[in-house]
């Protein structure tokens, strides 16, 4: 039997880990595996840091959300939001599942087509679309989601000479009574200015509008905030077809479901409080019934929840780097694992969890990136045992937007690796370097 390492005492002000009413942990949580594939196996094979993705856990939230919707409401299509995470083989698995895409950009909306998806079920959402963006859309019978009036004067004017009608919706921003308001996007429902949108579209024969939107925000834990959306988009197309005797196909009541990741600044963890998809249905679909719709006129619900629906899949893997004491005595970790690949720290205090066995001893410890950054900081303040030069580390819950607003900065991007439903692994994009750089440099003759 080896010799148990020294462990020196400790005396420690709490910064970190906050008692609540429930006490401090007395354990470590250490995670070891993915989907019984060992942590320490993924890391030798595909590098240190790198990003691994669980279609089984992708599989398991897709049906736990449609079947927490479709028990509830008869007519439900899910959209895959692309921003979330954009990598080709994450969106087929949701295509493939029966969702739909949801972009917001011409660079998503092609990525889309390229995965099979028909355009009649891409929904082209946000601000930024030019008149060639729209005319593809129109060409391909995709539903457009009008963000402003110059965008729906653009549509008037394409459609006098376009072949295909626009199939439109609005976006409607609203006081839903969640703070901040987001009304930097859509059209704004209390002062008028969404119904004069509709007027427009409508008197205008031009377009077949065809449903109405809403985003209300993001991380939204109080599911009665979208019964009020509801509520009014509701109101809107009841509007519509008393003045017009028009019928809208659908109400897309957009994402902004929370994820069980933990904001900063809260004072319990996420997974305590983070409402189920069940809470999420509840309160939708029970405000689409009470609405003022016929049986005959029963809008289609769709949803384009992404950080709900992938976050869980996502883990980010790396190694210690070193170990060093700061200037007021307390310990820092350095890791391998930077805020350049781990966007989300900004705003969560995400899970970070030793592989492995471990000491019990905790220490009040921030964990570091490898970045020359005074702001690469993945955890500030964390509970955790030392680790040694070399020992592994694995980051839960974080399958949505890192992959997708990573930069490359001083480190090149890792490896992703999927691992399939039947526990095979795969590279889905490959680690980035310097030749990745050097097809999109281009250096002056004279300086070569």
């Amino acid at each position: 039997m080896s010799k148990l390492k020294y462990e020196r005492p400790i005396i420690n002000k709490i910064n970190a880990g906050v008692p609540d009413k429930f006490g401090m942990k007395t354990s470590i949580e250490t995670l070891n595996s993915i989907d019984t594939i060992p942590v320490k196996n993924l890391i030798a094979e595909y590098g240190s840091p790198v990003f691994a993705v669980s279609e089984t856990t992708i599989r398991n939230t897709y049906e736990e959300a449609t079947s927490a919707f479709t028990s509830r409401y008869p007519k439900v299509q899910f959209a895959w939001s692309y921003k979330t995470n954009y990598l080709d083989a994450v969106c087929r698995i949701y295509h493939k599942l029966g969702s739909w895409a949801e972009v917001v950009s011409m660079f998503e909306y092609e990525k889309a087509l390229k995965n099979g998806v028909p355009g009649s079920q891409i929904i082209f959402n946000g601000p930024d679309k030019s008149e060639s963006d729209l005319e593809t859309a129109i060409s391909n019978s995709s539903l457009i989601h009008i963000d402003h009036f110059d965008e729906l004067y653009s549509i008037l004017k394409i459609a006098e000479t376009s072949k295909k009608q626009p199939k439109v919706a609005i976006r409607v921003n609203m006081d839903t009574g969640i703070y901040p308001q987001w009304d930097r996007f859509g059209f704004n429902y209390e002062n008028g200015e969404a119904m004069q949108a509709l007027n427009r579209l409508m008197y205008s024969e031009k377009v077949d509008v065809v449903g109405l939107h809403t985003h209300i925000g993001t991380y939204i834990t109080t599911p009665n905030a979208y019964s009020v959306a509801v509520g009014k988009l509701a109101e809107l197309a009841s509007s519509l077809k008393k003045k017009f005797n028009h019928a809208i196909k659908y109400i897309d009541t957009g994402g902004g479901f929370a994820s069980k990741n933990t904001l900063k600044g809260a004072y319990l963890p996420g997974k305590d409080t983070c409402p189920t998809f069940d809470a999420y249905a509840e309160a939708i679909t029970s405000a689409l019934m009470s609405a003022d719709f016929s049986k005959e006129d029963l809008p289609m619900l769709i949803i384009e929840s992404g950080r709900a629906m992938v976050d869980e899949a996502g883990f980010l893997l790396g190694s210690v780097i070193a170990n060093k004491r700061l200037a007021d005595g307390r310990r820092s970790t350095i890791l391998d694992i930077g805020i350049n690949n781990l966007f989300t720290s900004f705003w969560y205090e995400h899970e970070v969890l030793p592989v492995g066995a471990t000491t019990q001893q905790t220490e009040d410890t921030t964990l570091y990136g490898p970045l020359c950054m005074n702001i690469d900081v993945v955890r500030q303040a964390i509970q955790f045992p030392l680790l040694e030069k070399g020992d592994h580390v694995a980051i839960r819950r974080i399958g949505a937007y890192n992959m997708t607003q990573w930069m490359q900065f001083i480190t090149f991007r890792p490896n992703v690796v999927l691992i399939d439903a039947d526990k095979n692994t795969h590279i889905i994009r490959k680690a980035e370097n310097n030749a990745t750089f050097e097809l999109q440099e281009v250096v002056p003759e004279y300086l070569k």
